[in-house]
């Protein structure tokens, strides 16, 4: 096999010019779960773009709620623009061969927006938590540049540590085989394959795990926890339904993404006890589903969305 060389510490280090995604290639009745794929994707870019158009250019709308909106908006693009492109590519082309240095590119951006997926989540439970929990400071706490300070945090957060446990792959070395059984160049899979001690990858894989898909769930748990103390605390039942309907849609989406997130990892990654065929399947479905069901089940449900969307489509028929 031939292969591209570096000197690390005196050590050979072995990278090959790309790897094979074989996930997909013993699937059955592959060609409809692409068209499904290709159709998620479509839908994904339209709605959040939607989302994004309406929310940019109302400016009654430019408040902290509706800039974290946009932020998951964005990212949700992001990230089926990263996986199912491609994904879509091998199938149609029959080319599944990913060069060395975009197999890593792919495995930063997917990570990456995962991530921000995730913290993008926890920021709409905390724009919940301080709507019914602190109503009357919410104007002063949660204001407009708090969460463009949040938002940004967790963009350089994300990227950092998606940076640094991206590049701790370019000290493995790959000289037997460089089939990657995943949808793509995931990372799991990808550190496996190496010849030399990968210890120091799994070891940041599981510790980044538990950082952003752990962490900001127990955050949102705890978040929901101090809500329905706060809304049971209330007088009017009227008040109660309220409060609580802001918050339906928002933890239909952190049911979507992080259950089979959570699942799939700790069953497949930690326990191996998930069948290889499963886990991408599995996985593909998780990180594709939610970027498209989110402005359909959130944003869209928002009434103040759902309004300036209805009269822009009734101003596009009247032209």
């Amino acid at each position: 096999m031939s292969s591209l060389r570096t000197v690390l510490n005196d050590s050979l280090i072995i990278h090959p010019p790309g790897f094979y995604v074989i996930g997909f290639e013993t699937f059955p009745f592959i060609g409809v779960y692409f068209i499904f794929l290709s159709f998620v994707y479509v839908v994904t870019v339209l709605f959040n773009s939607l989302v994004i158009y309406v929310i940019s250019f109302n400016h009654c709308l430019h408040t902290p709620k509706f800039l974290a909106v946009t932020n998951l908006a964005v990212i949700d693009i992001v990230l089926n623009t990263c996986n199912i492109p491609s994904m879509v590519k091998i199938f149609l082309v029959k080319d599944n061969f990913i060069p060395f240095n975009l197999c890593l590119l792919q495995m930063f951006v997917c990570y990456s927006f995962v991530s921000l997926e995730s913290f993008a989540l926890a920021i709409l439970a905390y724009d919940r938590l301080i709507a019914i929990c602190f109503p009357l400071r919410q104007n002063s706490v949660n204001t407009l540049r708090s969460m463009s300070c949040i938002v940004g945090l967790t963009w350089s957060f994300a990227l950092g540590v998606t940076a640094f446990s991206t590049g701790i792959m370019t000290q493995l070395s790959f000289c037997n085989s460089v089939r990657v059984f995943s949808y793509f160049c995931d990372y799991a899979p990808v550190f496996r394959l190496a010849c030399n001690d990968y210890t120091m990858q799994w070891s940041t894989a599981s510790f980044l795990t538990i950082m952003i898909l752990v962490g900001p769930f127990i955050f949102i748990l705890l978040s929901y926890v101090a809500i329905l103390v706060t809304v049971f605390r209330m007088k009017s039942l009227d008040s109660r339904v309220k409060a609580l309907a802001t918050c339906v849609e928002h933890i239909i989406l952190v049911a979507v993404f992080y259950i089979p997130l959570i699942t799939i990892f700790t069953i497949g990654f930690y326990l191996r006890l998930i069948d290889p065929d499963q886990r991408v399947l599995s996985l593909s479905l998780a990180s594709c589903i939610p970027p498209c069901v989110n402005p359909i089940v959130y944003s869209l449900k928002t009434k103040e969305i759902k309004i300036r969307a209805l009269a822009l489509v009734r101003k596009k028929n009247l032209i």
